[in-house]
């Protein structure tokens, strides 16, 4: 059985050898990662890739990669394609075949048809005079000195360096393309980050009838009996006018009560916190958050153009939504 000291050696080993391959790719970063770029920039079509074995695998990913950050891109199996998927792809897509030795059968049985229907073919190989490299519109080089595998085999070194030179393109083509993280939101609207992207205050906010509202000089009394109705640790205060006159929260019946005020006789203009903080429905729900934090409160008023109160939320809300 392997020592520790055996096993920290080895892990070590092949970190070192994959971060060598990696580097390795720096001055390969050149006209033809521009080109290929380019064809894909113009293209009106997606992005098909294929891949074998690991490489497919890797291939999976960079598909997923490009198809998340703002390319249309989707991973077909080569040998697949020979049985009915090649209907998959048009003439208006661009294959990206990965193939460390640019040999694979699989890929390689594709060409004709591919060269055939006039497809753009970029392909990423270990081995730049293969015939999937010379067959190709262009090449991205992606050999590595060793794999990892101490016996030179098993694809790790090199699974690592088409990884890495996938995210480098899709990343270009990302920036290339102005991809904002509103973009990116929309391509993950399950994820955290889609929903502090794209949700907004009005699809968090209480309204309607379920706003807890009061008028001024109503008594803290039957306040705290709106409060208590709708739920929401707050109630709103309006000026005669409609427009917002203050808010009156959990936190300063607490306080209230710290000074001896007389919950039986105050009203409400004596005891709430003059207009308060507010939110606007079309904010999103991360800034009303993000004033929430930064003035260390739990409720907001969401108020229109005209100062009038059309909603409420609070902490609760914001962490039902998955904002928090």
């Amino acid at each position: 059985m392997s020592q520790p000291s055996e096993l920290i050696k080895s892990a070590e080993r092949t970190i070192r050898l994959e971060l060598q391959a990696v580097e390795a790719l720096l001055p390969r970063i050149d006209d033809n990662f521009v080109r290929a770029c380019e064809l894909i920039l113009a293209s009106k079509g997606r992005v098909v890739v294929v891949g074998m074995g690991k490489s497919g695998h890797i291939g999976n990913k960079i598909a997923a990669t490009l198809a998340s950050t703002g390319t249309t891109a989707f991973f077909v199996h080569p040998a697949e394609a020979s049985h009915g998927d090649m209907g998959m792809i048009t003439r208006d897509d661009t294959v990206l075949a990965l193939s460390n030795s640019g040999s694979t059968a699989e890929i390689i049985t594709l060409l004709p048809l591919i060269k055939r229907l006039g497809i753009t073919l970029i392909s990423m190989t270990g081995n730049p005079d293969s015939e999937l490299s010379r067959a190709a519109d262009v090449n991205l080089d992606a050999r590595v000195a060793e794999e990892a595998c101490p016996l030179n085999l098993a694809p790790t070194s090199s699974t690592t360096a088409a990884l890495v030179l996938g995210d480098a393109l899709a990343i270009a083509l990302l920036e290339a393309r102005g991809f904002t993280a509103e973009d990116f939101a929309f391509s993950h609207p399950g994820g955290a980050l889609g929903r502090r992207l794209l949700l907004k205050v009005e699809n968090v906010m209480h309204s309607g009838e379920s706003l807890p509202v009061v008028n001024r000089g109503t008594s803290l009394r039957d306040a705290l009996l709106v409060m208590t109705q709708k739920g929401l640790g707050m109630a709103v205060i309006l000026e005669a006018d409609g427009k917002l006159a203050g808010i009156f929260t959990d936190g300063d019946l607490r306080r209230t009560l710290d000074r001896n005020i007389d919950v039986r006789t105050a009203t409400i203009d004596q005891v709430m916190t003059s207009h308060g903080k507010t939110a606007r429905a079309e904010m999103l729900a991360a800034e009303a958050l993000k004033i929430m934090e930064d003035h260390k409160i739990n409720s907001l008023v969401v108020v229109d153009d005209n100062d009038r109160p059309t909603g409420a939320l609070n902490m609760h809300d914001l962490l039902r939504a998955g904002v928090l």
